[in-house]
Formats: structure tokens, C-alpha cells, sequence
């Protein structure tokens, strides 16, 4: 865990045990007490490479299937259009995306293509 991110493991053992100075302590120890911390710790979530903790994707999950539900009862879903995008895929594309990856278009017309190709991507996807 160290390895992996020795700032989140700090602040996670800060945070659950108020640990400040972990190498203080015996290694045993720390071992067991860094076992010991949530699934939606900062370390484990890092391990595990979850973008969203089990509580959050059932949030979003609900979400994604309340507007679903509502969706389906409109003009839009009768003729296949405008299906809302699920939050869980919004979510994790955006922490895929580099913070230098923007995109500018020269027309109207680039962009809507773009933004077409993006909502089919995502909804193949989800």
C-alpha cells in the first residue's frame, strides 16, 4: 500500500485511526490497521482501481434508472432519441480524461457529429 500511494494511505489511517506518524508504529501493526480500513478508503479504491465506491455507483445506478424510467415515457424514447446518459459512465469517462485533452471545433456542425459519436459510444458502452 505503501508503494501504491503513501499520501492516501496516510490520510486514511489519519482519518479512521488518527495515526499521524505511521512509521512510528511496528510494521505488524500498521499492516493490520491498513487491512482494517473501509473498501471505499482512498488506498483500497487506488489497489482496486475503482473510480466509485459501492455506495456511489447504487447511488448512481438509482439515478441512472429513475431518468431512465422517466425518459421512457416521452416523445424521445418512442422514436429512440435523446436517451439520458448514465451518471456511472459520465463519472468514469471524466476521470479517464486527461486534463490537457480539449477539443475545439470550427463549426457547429464538427460538433454536433462529435457530440453524436460520443452519446453512441456511450450508450454501446453502458
Amino acid at each position: 500500500m505503501i508503494n501504491a500511494d503513501e499520501d492516501a494511505l496516510i490520510c486514511d489511517l489519519a482519518e479512521t485511526y488518527g495515526i499521524f506518524d505511521y512509521e512510528s508504529l511496528p510494521v505488524k501493526l500498521v499492516a493490520t490497521l491498513a487491512m482494517g480500513l473501509r473498501g471505499d478508503s482512498r488506498i483500497k479504491m487506488k489497489i482496486s482501481g475503482a473510480v466509485l465506491s459501492q455506495r456511489d455507483l447504487i447511488l448512481s445506478q438509482i439515478a441512472d434508472y429513475s431518468a431512465l424510467n422517466v425518459w421512457a415515457k416521452t416523445k424521445d424514447a418512442k422514436h429512440g432519441r435523446n436517451r439520458p446518459v448514465p451518471l456511472r459512465v459520465l463519472i468514469e469517462n471524466a476521470n479517464k480524461k486527461e486534463e490537457n485533452d480539449i477539443v475545439g471545433f470550427d463549426t457547429p456542425e464538427e460538433f454536433e457529429r462529435e457530440r453524436q459519436r460520443i452519446i453512441s459510444e456511450v450508450m454501446t458502452d453502458a
